[in-house]
């Protein structure tokens, strides 16, 4: 008789202990999602640059309000420990030097996508929804655009705004920043 194989699911804490042991180090490129230890994407070169374009948009617009943070983990319960290429968080004196942040610290994600758009869109985004993220974006470099995602509730975003070049997106977390979607994608 063949046995059904069972599917093993981490938690954050083994995740740790993964890496505090060296079974996982920083140079594997890795992500927790809903209890599975997941090989994230090759970061090719269009993607590196529009990640470093956010990034030094993102200090001019917003300076001290937020802390910039990019490509570091974000703790979002038991199960998952994704590493969005960039997240805003609320500002603390430590910066976080105790524990990675939690959803309440997060006031904006940012994935960036060349290849993972359909994982992003259909796995980590409505993760990012469900414990209450308030705003992601998601950078459509393949096609040329990007979804803006707010309004969380535990099935999704009630808010989904397609944007193109020619337009410009506002930090719901600071109205006084809008950026053009032609200054994201380069």
């Amino acid at each position: 008789m063949i046995g059904q194989a069972v599917r093993r699911l981490f938690t954050t804490e083994e995740y740790h202990r993964m890496m505090q042991n060296g079974v996982l180090t920083e140079d594997d490129r890795v992500e927790l999602i809903e209890g599975e230890i997941l090989e994230m994407s090759p970061i090719g070169s269009r993607h590196a640059a529009c990640v470093k374009r956010l990034n030094r948009l993102l200090s001019r617009l917003v300076g001290a309000r937020a802390i910039i943070s990019v490509q570091d983990p974000i703790h979002l319960g038991a199960r998952s420990e994704p590493q969005p290429d960039l997240a805003l968080l609320q500002p603390r004196a430590d910066f976080y030097v105790d524990a990675h942040p939690e959803p309440e610290d997060v006031l904006l994600v940012i994935e960036v996508s060349e290849t993972s758009l359909d994982f992003d869109r259909a796995t980590k985004i409505p993760l990012y929804a469900q414990v209450g993220i308030p705003a992601v974006w998601l950078v459509d470099l393949a096609g040329e655009g990007m979804q803006a995602y707010t309004q969380p509730t535990p099935n999704g975003y009630g808010e989904i705004r397609q944007l193109w070049r020619g337009q410009s997106v506002t930090l719901d977390a600071f109205a006084d920043v809008s950026i053009p979607v032609t200054e994201i994608l380069g």
